[in-house]
């Protein structure tokens, strides 16, 4: 059994985290010691360790505890679980994009040239006035 404190030292999960995750029920509640202190299964850890990997990976808090209910049921088809993963692809996509459009516009505007003055600063203005972009981003 693993306390709290070895809990979030083995997973790299802050204490508050673990509490939290455990209070939005991603994480269930521990047995408690008669010094009513939390003691963590193999499970909790395993658990943990999987709902860090999933926010290292960028999915939401809704989709982890999707993915978790879908874990309770091993006879069900996958197919809900590449489901959420292929829309959470689309997502990164579309930031991906959006990225690229801000790195090209700030390329853009960054190399204005001006006369080294901030009351004369092309970049300045250009962030100041939005119909100085050269398209949306």
């Amino acid at each position: 059994m693993y306390s709290i404190g070895e809990l979030a030292n083995r997973t790299g999960v802050k204490i508050p985290t673990i509490r939290y995750y455990e209070k939005i029920g991603l994480i269930a509640e521990p047995y408690r010691s008669e010094g009513n202190q939390r003691r963590y299964e193999k499970d909790g850890l395993e658990r943990l360790l999987f709902i860090k990997h999933a926010r290292q990976l960028g999915l939401s808090l809704e989709d982890i505890y999707e993915l978790i209910q879908l874990s309770s049921k091993p006879e069900q088809s996958c197919k809900s679980a590449h489901d959420i993963a292929n829309r959470h692809l689309e997502m990164i996509k579309q930031k991906i994009a959006n990225l690229k459009l801000l790195q090209k516009e700030l390329k853009r505007i960054s190399s204005l040239s001006d006369k080294g003055h901030v009351g004369e600063c092309k970049l300045i203005e250009a962030l100041a006035d939005h119909s100085l972009c050269s398209g949306e981003h």
